[in-house]
């Protein structure tokens, strides 16, 4: 007995000893009342409508004019808004800009030399030429899915080139003609 009586006295104790910790009560926060509303009325006139300056014709020389826009009128107003209304002149068209003399075509811009065509176009056709010997060495067969890609795309230039070569636009045939020769150069060289 001596036993239960001291776990008796110990749950006793230990019972004693716990507490729920409650928080400290706390004054409720006063909320502010909410701000005054103001409503603006509406504006019971339209505003007048404004007109633009038409745009002057982009294109003088193709013989056509604009047609110009038919006036604008307004709907008629009842008497109690007329006598509301103080009298507004009338609006008028803004002038229109003198039309521009037509301009000469623009020239060609070129950025080599005239003397110089004939030896760029020359070096541009031996590009392609040793590009496209670098091409035939190689067996498409036993590329990769990568490098049929490659070879695709350097055929593609080649032809590229030449066409720009038939339009005289040498530079940009130089540029896609040094590519064609560099991707057939690494293409030969695998």
């Amino acid at each position: 007995m001596p036993l239960a009586a001291g776990c008796w006295l110990l749950t006793a104790a230990g019972c004693a000893r716990i507490h729920a910790n409650n928080p400290p009560e706390v004054a409720p926060l006063e909320v502010p009342a909410p701000p005054p509303r103001v409503v603006d009325s509406p504006d019971t006139e339209a505003p007048l409508p404004v007109l633009l300056p038409e745009e002057p014709a982009r294109h003088p020389n193709a013989g056509q004019r604009r047609a110009t826009p038919p006036p604008k009128t307004e709907p008629a107003k009842s008497d109690s808004t007329k006598q509301d209304q103080t009298a507004t002149p009338p609006t008028t068209e803004p002038p229109k800009p003198p039309e521009e003399p037509p301009r000469p075509p623009s020239a060609t811009l070129q950025t080599i030399p005239a003397g110089d065509e004939p030896e760029l176009e020359r070096s541009i056709r031996s590009q392609l030429t040793r590009a496209g010997t670098d091409l035939n060495r190689v067996d498409y067969r036993a590329l990769s899915a990568e490098g049929r890609t490659q070879y695709d795309g350097a055929k593609g230039l080649m032809r590229q080139a030449e066409d720009a070569l038939r339009a005289k636009n040498l530079v940009f045939a130089k540029t896609i003609a040094d590519k064609a020769a560099a991707l057939a150069a690494q293409l030969a060289g695998k």
